[in-house]
């Protein structure tokens, strides 16, 4: 399996991450420990997932996908040959984001309980929080970093202009530095990442983990017109891809797929691994055969023909 280095961690990862947002909400205990358990065995080894993951879910408080990788890795006993990513500073009823010291200290040891292990491999800031000093964030990271709680550091959802001024606390300040950025970024989403942010990104050596890498699901061609919306759970969301320029994705995620005896996921994940400054992309499945299809996207190397074909659809 291709190993490539995320950023400065340290870490090599595979070129697939798995996103554990699916664990207690699509996916029960038993599922998700096969999921996981098939996803080590093909040779990938990054896990992400959010203190926040699953309070969208009724009768979740957030904290659950955490709780199920937890029991997973009691059960095996060991971690060491996976890598799990969280995040901390979502609104998890506070009514805003918050990456305060006090509350991120807090939130690190909540973490650290549920997922059942001494130290994080890579803490991330889920949101960016305006109201909060950079400086007292990345304090507090430096902190958990010296307590040996956490190995690495990283963002996500942060704007280019807030990651540079982050970078520039770093270097000013001495706190540790961010290593890692989990923006969106898909065939379908492509201005929240491409140019400034990635120019960054690539000039910092960041690793970059993305996140909707199938535009939640759209990509895979599942979804082409309304009735196809009832399909599952994602399925309301669809009606901001389904378009004209979502449509013409499709189709040539259709054609390249028909060249390289894919499936559009697979085409469109194996773009994303393509990418200039890309690591690794995350992308979920909620059954084996899925997890299976997904996979695959890695074997895939794509042309400049496929490429240029893709991104004439995407424009």
């Amino acid at each position: 399996m291709d190993r490539r280095k995320l950023g400065s961690t340290g870490f090599e990862v595979a070129p697939l991450a798995f996103g554990g947002n699916v664990f207690d909400w699509t996916v029960d205990e038993a599922m998700s420990f096969k999921l996981l358990d098939a996803f080590l065995a093909a040779g990938f080894n990054l896990i992400d997932t959010a203190d926040s993951y699953s309070r969208w879910v009724s009768g979740h408080q957030g904290g659950e996908s955490e709780t199920i990788i937890g029991r997973w890795i009691a059960k095996r006993g060991r971690h060491d040959d996976v890598i799990v990513a969280t995040k901390v500073g979502s609104d998890m009823g506070q009514g805003h984001k918050v990456l305060r010291k006090d509350y991120i200290l807090q939130a690190a040891e909540a973490s650290l309980r549920r997922l059942q292990v001494d130290c994080i491999d890579l803490y991330q800031s889920h949101w960016d929080d305006e109201n909060t000093p950079l400086e007292e964030t990345l304090g507090a990271y430096d902190q958990l970093l010296r307590q040996g709680k956490v190995k690495a550091i990283g963002a996500s959802n942060y704007s280019a202009a807030r990651l540079a001024q982050a970078f520039e606390v770093s270097r000013t300040y001495r706190p540790p530095r961010y290593q890692t950025l989990q923006p969106l970024y898909n065939l379908y989403d492509r201005d929240s990442f491409e140019g400034e942010l990635q120019a960054l990104c690539v000039r910092e050596n960041m690793g970059v983990i993305t996140y909707f890498s199938l535009a939640a699901g759209f990509l895979t061609g599942k979804y082409r017109s309304e009735a196809d919306f009832g399909k599952s759970a994602r399925g309301p969301g669809m009606k901001k891809y389904v378009n004209a320029r979502g449509l013409k994705i499709l189709d040539a995620l259709d054609a390249v797929a028909k060249r390289y005896n894919a499936t559009p996921a697979q085409i469109a994940l194996a773009w994303l691994m393509m990418r200039p400054g890309v690591t690794a992309p995350i992308a979920s499945a909620t059954n084996l055969t899925q997890l299976q299809e997904l996979l695959r996207a890695a074997e895939v190397k794509l042309d400049a023909e496929a490429i240029g074909a893709l991104e004439r659809a995407s424009d």
